[in-house]
């Protein structure tokens, strides 16, 4: 069993309120659960309104398969004009680690 996560460090853009940082994250936070069917939810900053963390979480059979969902899930964030990704660290472990 292969278990990865990434954690996505954001820069929200016009954002001047934590209702406002909810209106940006929880979409999201939802389309990463849909397409991707992965645990995903903000795992810190939760006290800053123009930054975020997203944790998104995957158990696999193989580590091939964990990779391109976690590459996907990397292009996706990346690839939203209302954030900015600061960074992404990822880390996988085996269950025999």
């Amino acid at each position: 069993m292969w278990i990865g996560w990434v954690e996505f460090d954001l820069l929200l853009g016009d954002v001047h309120s934590l209702k406002a940082k909810r209106a940006v994250v929880r979409p999201i936070l939802a389309d990463l659960k849909r397409r991707y069917e992965v645990s995903a939810a903000e795992v810190d900053h939760q006290d800053l309104h123009r930054r975020a963390v997203i944790g998104v979480g995957l158990v696999a059979a193989d580590s091939k398969h964990l990779v391109d969902v976690l590459d996907e899930a990397d292009r996706f964030v990346a690839g939203r004009p209302e954030i900015e990704l600061l960074s992404a660290r990822r880390q996988l472990r085996h269950s025999d680690d």
